[in-house]
């Protein structure tokens, strides 16, 4: 089992260091983008991203923090890959979720981690975080599994979960209905219990990084 850990942390490193940074971002570009497949109707909501982070720039980091996760709180609804996509899991890149105008919690996590990666918040700093999330069910509280994405003010602080089920940014430790699962970022680091992290979850960010790319993400 170490073995297949070592080698799959590897592969994680080798598929993630080619994730781009998010700045500089060329908004026309992704403009062209999200007209051409998604046309014209989503691109209010585009430039009204591109006007958040304009304004977001000359603010502290948590009030980066607060900006960006209030925007996608706010704007994007929340829906099921079937209902967005027709497949089973699907990680949308920010440009698609705005396309769509909704996504699962995936798509809510990454849509922020590029937006605060352009914001210029260091990649050390971000995580995006699998979990099991207690909610209420029929039966009882039921655990289902959630993505979050959480921010590091220093490498041993507690740190800021940034969730579309709570839109209130906590320290993970008044999160006691998330159980982390594992952790990563664009760095290739995984966290926790490393077998959760598999191949199909690789398969599906190293797609979503060609994607990100091709709509100007660089």
């Amino acid at each position: 089992m170490f073995r297949l850990l070592t080698v799959l942390a590897a592969l994680v490193a080798l598929c993630m260091s080619a994730l781009p940074l998010a700045r500089g971002l060329d908004f026309d570009r992704l403009q062209q983008a999200l007209v051409a497949r998604f046309g014209e109707t989503q691109r209010p909501l585009l430039l009204d991203w591109q006007r958040t982070l304009g304004e977001a720039r000359g603010v502290g980091e948590k009030e980066k923090l607060r900006r960006i996760n209030d925007f996608f709180n706010q704007r994007i609804a929340f829906d099921d890959d079937r209902s967005v996509w027709g497949e089973g899991d699907y990680w949308a890149t920010p440009v698609e979720t705005m396309g769509q105008g909704r996504g699962d919690c995936e798509d809510f996590s990454i849509a922020k981690y590029y937006s605060l990666l352009d914001l210029g918040i260091p990649v050390g700093k971000l995580r995006l975080v699998y979990v099991k999330a207690a909610q209420s069910g029929p039966a009882g509280n039921i655990l289902v599994a959630h993505m979050v994405l959480v921010y590091y003010a220093t490498p041993n602080a507690d740190p800021l979960v940034l969730d579309n089920l709570n839109p209130q940014i906590l320290p993970a430790s008044q999160r006691s209905d998330l159980s982390p699962i594992f952790s990563f970022n664009g760095a290739g680091l995984w966290q926790g219990t490393g077998n959760q992290a598999s191949r199909s979850n690789l398969s599906r960010w190293q797609d979503l990084l060609a994607r990100a790319r091709a709509e100007g993400f660089q």
